[in-house]
Formats: C-alpha cells, sequence, structure tokens
C-alpha cells in the first residue's frame, strides 16, 4: 500500500507542477490563454479510478485522528478537486480567455480591458463614471461571463455527486455536496455559518454607526445611494497615498523581512512579479510552482496603501510555501487546510494596521496615524461583514434548496443588508469562491489575531522586528507546511479556540 501511494505522490506532485505554472503565466498576462485540458490528459493516471479507490479505501479503513486517516483525507479531497477540474478544464479555459480578452464598451464609446476594470473603478473619484463603468461591466458579465459562470458550479455539483463520497440519502450512491466537502475538509461549513450570522448581529449597530460618516466624507454620498463600485473606491482611500509610494513599498518590506531575521525571498525561491502587464489579472495571487523551491508572487497595482498589503498578504503566502520542509510528504506541503496559509497572509499583512509597523516603514504622519487607523478598522469589519455574508450565500447556493435563477436575488439580498452597498445580481456566481474557500479565508482571520497574539507575548510588541522571530516563524509555522487543521495550530501554538471574539475587539480599538 505505501508504495503505491508513493507512487500516487509522485504522480500528483508533477501533475500539480505542471498545472500550477499554467495557472501562473496565464494569470500573470505571460500568454494569452491557459491549456488545461492538455495537462490533464497528460496526467491522468494521477487521478483515475484506481487512485480514488485506493486513496478512498484507505480513507474509510484508517483509524480517526491517525496521521493515516489524516493524510488519506487531504489527499481524496484533492483527488475530488482534480476529478471536478478535469471535467470542467474546457470551461475554465474558455473563462480565462474571456477574461484576458474582454472589453468593456460604455455608452461613451470608451473602452476599458475587463481586467483593469476594478482598478479603474477603484480610482475613479465621479460616482456617475464609477457607476457606469460598473453598470457596462456588469451587463457584459451577465450576458457572456455569468452564464459559464453557472454551468461550471452546476457540473461541478453534478461530478461531486456522482462520486458518492457523502451524503448520499437512503444508500443512495451519489452524493452531497456540503456532506462531502465536509468530510474531506476535516471540519463542518454550518456551524462556520452560524457563528458569521451571529458576527453581523453583533457588529451591525458599530456598521451602522459607522458607515454613514466614512460614505459621506470619503465619497460624498448617503447610504441610499451606495453601491458595490462605490465600496470599491471607498476602500481605496487614496487621502493616504503620500505615505505608501510605489518606489519605496517592495524596499521597506524587504527591510522589514531582514530585520526579523528572515530572508524576504527565501533566498531566492520566491520570484516577485509585481510590475504593470496588459492580460494580468488585477487580483493579485500566489503560485507555488514548486514547493519549496519556486514560488511566485504576483500583484498588478492599484495604488497606495491597497498595494501594500496585497503585497504582505501574497508575501505571507510565499514565504509560507517557499519554507516548508522538504521532508514533508506531498499531501502536507501542497494540499490541506489552507485557512493555514491564509491565516499567515493575513498575518503578515495585518502589519498595515499596526501602528508601530507603520511609523517604522512607512512614511505616514503621526498626526495622521490615528486617521488612518480609523479607517483600516473600518476596511476591516466591512470585509468581515462581506465575507460573512458570503458564507452564508454560498451555503445557500451549494445546499441546493433555491433553484439556479433565483440564486442573484438572494446574492444581492444578502450581501446588500450585510454591507450596506447594492450588489449586482449579475455577479451572483462571479463572486463565489471555490470549493467553500470563503469559510477559508474567515477561519484564516480568527486564526491570525491568536497567532499575533502568541507572538507578541513570545517577541513583544514589536516582534516583527525581533530577529528571533523569522526564524521560530520559518521552524514553528512555515516549515510545518499545511499538515494541521487551523483549529489545531490554534490549539497548538495559542492555546486557544478559533472565534470572532479577538477580531471585535482589535476592530473596537482601531475605530476608536
Amino acid at each position: 500500500m505505501e508504495d503505491g501511494l508513493d507512487a500516487l505522490r509522485e504522480r500528483g506532485e508533477a501533475f500539480l507542477v505542471d498545472l500550477s505554472r499554467e495557472y501562473y503565466e496565464a494569470h500573470a498576462g505571460l500568454k494569452g490563454e491557459a491549456r488545461l485540458q492538455p495537462i490533464f490528459a497528460r496526467h491522468a493516471r494521477a487521478f483515475d479510478d484506481e487512485a480514488l479507490a485506493q486513496v478512498q479505501e484507505r480513507f474509510r479503513s484508517a483509524p480517526p485522528g491517525s496521521e493515516a486517516h489524516r493524510s488519506a483525507r487531504m489527499l481524496l479531497d484533492w483527488l475530488v478537486e482534480s476529478r471536478c477540474g478535469r471535467e470542467l478544464a474546457a470551461l475554465e479555459e474558455r473563462e480565462i480567455a474571456w477574461e484576458g480578452s474582454a472589453v468593456i464598451r460604455g455608452n461613451d464609446g470608451a473602452e476599458e480591458p475587463y481586467q483593469r476594470a476594478s482598478i479603474t473603478i477603484a480610482n475613479t473619484r465621479d460616482k456617475k463614471e464609477r457607476q457606469a463603468l460598473d453598470d457596462a461591466r456588469a451587463a457584459l458579465v451577465a450576458a457572456e461571463l455569468a452564464p459559464l459562470k453557472r454551468e461550471r458550479l452546476e457540473r461541478e455539483h453534478e461530478v461531486v455527486a456522482s462520486l458518492g463520497i457523502a451524503g448520499g440519502e437512503g444508500g443512495a450512491a451519489r452524493g452531497d455536496y456540503i456532506a462531502t466537502w465536509e468530510a474531506l475538509s476535516g471540519f463542518a461549513i454550518r456551524p462556520l455559518r452560524d457563528a458569521c450570522a451571529q458576527f453581523l448581529r453583533d457588529t451591525q449597530a458599530m456598521w451602522d454607526d459607522v458607515l454613514p460618516g466614512f460614505l459621506k466624507r470619503g465619497l460624498n454620498l448617503t447610504t441610499a445611494e451606495a453601491t458595490r463600485a462605490d465600496a470599491i473606491a471607498l476602500m481605496r482611500a487614496p487621502e493616504f497615498d503620500g505615505a505608501f509610494s510605489a518606489e519605496s513599498m517592495e524596499r521597506e518590506v524587504r527591510r522589514q523581512m531582514t530585520e526579523m531575521g528572515a530572508s524576504p525571498d527565501a533566498h531566492g525561491r520566491v520570484i516577485f512579479d509585481t510590475g504593470d502587464r496588459t492580460g494580468k489579472r488585477a487580483r493579485a495571487f500566489c503560485s507555488p510552482v514548486r514547493v519549496p523551491d519556486e514560488v511566485y508572487l504576483v500583484l498588478r497595482p492599484h495604488g497606495g496603501q491597497n498595494d501594500w498589503t496585497t503585497l504582505m498578504h501574497e508575501l505571507g503566502h510565499a514565504l509560507h510555501f517557499a519554507n516548508m520542509g522538504r521532508d514533508l510528504p506531498f499531501e502536507f506541503r501542497w494540499l490541506g487546510d489552507n485557512s493555514v496559509t491564509e491565516g499567515y497572509a493575513m498575518l503578515f499583512d495585518h502589519r498595515l494596521k499596526d501602528r508601530g509597523w507603520l511609523a517604522r516603514y512607512t512614511a505616514l504622519d503621526k498626526a495622521d496615524t490615528p486617521a488612518y487607523l480609523r479607517a483600516t478598522g473600518f476596511e476591516e469589519l466591512h470585509f468581515l461583514r462581506r465575507y460573512c455574508a458570503k458564507l452564508v450565500y454560498e451555503v445557500e447556493l451549494h445546499a441546493e434548496r433555491t433553484p439556479w435563477h433565483a440564486l442573484p436575488d438572494v446574492y444581492v439580498a444578502t450581501l446588500t443588508t450585510a454591507t450596506g452597498f447594492r450588489y449586482q445580481p449579475a455577479d451572483a456566481f462571479l463572486d463565489v469562491d471555490p470549493r467553500f474557500y470563503a469559510a477559508r479565508y474567515l477561519r484564516a482571520w480568527q486564526l491570525q489575531a491568536l497567532l499575533n497574539e502568541s507572538l507578541r507575548e513570545r517577541f513583544n510588541e514589536d516582534w516583527w522586528r525581533n530577529p528571533h522571530a523569522g526564524p521560530w516563524i520559518e521552524a514553528e509555522l512555515f516549515g510545518h507546511g499545511q499538515r494541521e487543521l487551523a483549529t489545531e495550530q490554534a490549539a497548538r501554538v495559542a492555546g486557544q479556540e478559533l472565534s470572532f471574539g479577538p477580531l471585535i475587539r482589535s476592530i473596537e480599538g482601531m475605530l476608536q
């Protein structure tokens, strides 16, 4: 069995190396389209019926709580994802090609590449221009991209059900999407959904108190006028741009990592791709092509502190992948609970909310720091409420109780109620993170708060410049790969459970 498992691991890693490189080159604008189907065909043995049966048997027979069961759960999760990827590769190729070439045409004849639309919206101060561009974007999406996204979601449900992993009714061979995801992820989604609903209730009064003032000061709007396009522009916060120059960004981030006792590029294993390029997607990403030896950090500049935050976020991912233990098996390096790597990314990006970090590495004036921190507290509360609402919506989507044609109305009502910004129904199938990834983000938010507290206890409040902190992070956090669930790491490192409590306290402190 172990010999067969080792062969499966080798085939799996070779497959993911090729697939990750293709995604990197396509999303970074280095090629016009992704060719995924040949990769799935070339590596078909990595996730064929024999591999699936072998891992399913190991998953069912291994004692719960054992390393064998942990390993099998991760491998089975990956095999299910790969099966879905193979079946949906043609659709995904069409989506990537469309996103790379689509052009938004306004009523005035102006043209905007789809990939740059969110950047332009964020930097447009005129309400009518901003909304006109977003309305044109939404019309194009509704006509061309949303049908592809909906088809992909529907077909993914069909593939998962056909595998019969978990949740079939009455002994049926077909499986249930949510039950399958819970069995393979290692945690239940509905309790987190319920915690999100409670978080929205607990922070409603706080949100109602701060939203009108930020809208008035930032965009001269009322809550009745605010849309999702306005939220993008409001979070851009250009009034602080002077303190977060593009010229000093990478230099200062590298300086901080060096002062922390860590190599900012993991001794060359992390490659920074931070310039503008036609075809590069607006949303930054980290692409681990060979773990831990070749990791790409990709960012398309928007401007101001958002770029600094994004760079720190993606660097958290990149240094995690580039510092994983080489002796870890394939599944603990490539797979696992992505709440962990997202937790490290947020631990790093939350330095942009740290008064001491800001004073040392940015040009933010001391007199402007209270206003800036209040703005970051507002942004944090907004994103948490948005992601809580996203998870509530995505549970409804994947539960398959609501007809597909009715989901856009549910999406608009759920997200608009939670954030106070009016959403576009065209985005109901675009604004869905694959395989409940919103849950990973939410658990990561909770984990980073506990990791920050633990680092402060070990290395003082300015742990981010303590030369002993970097080696500890590399050994005790990054080096473990993703063997642990976020809950397990919270217990090991901080001796606590994940919750929204520390986040609420942090936000209250920033909004004072």
